[in-house]
């Protein structure tokens, strides 16, 4: 699973987060690529339902 599915699977709007956090994406994607998908929801579980919050993912994808 690729850092954008994880996303998608998640209901975050991969472009709204790149543009509008730039620094955590990052953080994000880095700590993903070190990582298992689990590992990664376990460890973030708090940020990714504050960042979906934010950046919802809407429409089809």
């Amino acid at each position: 699973m690729s850092f954008d599915e994880y996303l998608i699977a998640k209901k975050i709007n991969l472009q709204a987060f790149q543009a509008g956090n730039p620094q955590q994406f990052s953080q994000w994607q880095h700590a993903f690529a070190q990582l298992h998908p689990d590992s990664f929801t376990e460890q973030f579980k708090f940020q990714i339902n504050q960042t979906r919050r934010l950046y919802p993912l809407t429409g089809n994808v």
